[in-house]
């Protein structure tokens, strides 16, 4: 039983696909394109809307170097939000539960804002590695401290969107494992644990928008701190 709970991770193939390469190509197509007419649905305004207020949020701490990546971050998060929501659908695989991917996307743009950083600024890059008026007995530690943390951001990054995702998975699956056992037994009981159930589904929507939030919003200030 145990183990069973772990199988909706595993990436499964039909018919020699992987499903997680479906799972990724998916989110780009459900999104409607804007035309070139001068007046589009509501849907097309919504979307453009909130794509650019997110935008400006994002930019806001940013110079004015920084701003060359708006369109790339604002793909990401919709791309993990996406993903992230449909998880939440019954019969369906969650990518960013893997940790493989998550530090696949981690590990790039980790490292593209430190090369940035230490070709257009390496002495402030540097910099960070030792702050201003450590003691001089403490210099070699403070760097060896610094430098282990700057190369610890993409396994967080990755780490925490893993963990949050999959803590949530699993609470749903043994929470709703839990209400087909009792409701034959005991309906009340079930019907509380059902009530419980759904409070979780809410809090997980609100999980997966803000993780995915979390994971642009982290590499937004990494790259603030090298442009």
């Amino acid at each position: 039983m145990m183990a069973s709970f772990f199988d909706q991770f595993a990436s499964s193939s039909n018919l020699g696909i992987p499903l997680i390469a479906i799972a990724i190509a998916l989110p780009w197509v459900l999104y409607p394109t804007p035309s070139s007419r001068w007046a589009n649905n509501r849907v097309i305004a919504l979307q453009g809307w909130f794509i650019n207020r997110f935008t400006n949020q994002l930019m806001l701490p940013l110079n004015v170097g920084g701003h060359k990546w708006a369109l790339l971050l604002t793909s990401l998060m919709i791309f993990l939000f996406t993903i992230n929501m449909l998880g939440l659908l019954p019969y369906t695989f969650t990518p960013t539960t893997q940790l493989s991917l998550n530090m696949g996307l981690a590990v790039p743009f980790w490292l593209a804002t430190v090369i940035i950083g230490m070709r257009n600024q390496p002495t402030i890059a540097l910099g960070h590695l030792l702050p201003e008026g450590t003691p001089i007995p403490l210099i070699p530690v403070l760097i060896i401290i610094e430098t282990i943390s700057l190369f610890i951001r993409p396994l967080a990054l990755g780490v925490r969107l893993t963990a949050n995702l999959t803590a949530g998975h699993l609470l749903i699956q043994l929470i709703a494992t839990a209400v087909f056992v009792l409701l034959p037994m005991m309906p009340m009981v079930a019907i509380l644990t059902a009530t419980v159930l759904f409070l979780l589904t809410l809090l997980e929507i609100a999980v997966a928008m803000i993780q995915a939030y979390v994971f642009v919003l982290l590499l937004s200030l990494y790259l603030q701190e090298n442009v």
